[in-house]
């Protein structure tokens, strides 16, 4: 009994590890850490592109689901969002279903690298400068012209049309 109970203590010890790891992890690591988007960010995103109940909103490394589903209840669009992490991507799974957005709100557990994004509008990535820099050939090859991208904290190699400081929000379009 003992030694059950010490292997679960080690396995929580070590889950503790990993999400307080993913909340300090380098800028210019090519993995993602977990870093929240609160609602107001999320608003401030939804208000600097412009988004309306026509958009189709994809949210690359969507974590939680915090800015879909607040894209979704407040500005009424579509949204997918795409986290390839088993945690994260249950808590936002579990979290769309209590707020009854399944019909509105889709998430797929795939690396986005391998998602084909052409029906987005908007793509909204919170996500390290590495990971946007690979980023970059695949929104110009998918991404139909006129699609808003609107990244939270790190620019990417594009003109930025119009940024947001106050909010640290930059905003694209192919």
């Amino acid at each position: 009994m003992n030694f059950i109970l010490f292997n679960l203590v080690i396995i929580l010890v070590v889950i503790i590890l990993f999400v307080v790891l993913s909340w300090v992890w380098p800028p210019n690591s090519p993995w993602a850490p977990w870093w929240r988007t609160n609602r107001k960010t999320a608003r401030a995103i939804c208000k600097l592109a412009g988004i309306s109940k026509k958009d189709i909103v994809y949210d690359l490394g969507s974590g939680d689901g915090t800015f879909l589903i607040t894209a979704a209840k407040e500005f009424d669009v579509k949204g997918m969002g795409i986290e390839i992490e088993p945690t994260r991507y249950f808590i936002s799974k579990i979290r769309i279903i209590l707020n009854n957005l399944s019909p509105k709100v889709m998430i797929k557990r795939k690396n986005f690298f391998d998602e084909n994004l052409s029906e987005a509008t908007v793509v909204v990535v919170y996500l390290v400068p590495k990971t946007l820099d690979l980023l970059l050939p695949k929104f110009e090859k998918e991404l139909r012209k006129g699609t808003r991208i609107v990244s939270y904290k790190y620019q990417l190699n594009l003109k930025s049309q119009i940024s947001n400081l106050k909010n640290n929000l930059f905003l694209y379009r192919i």
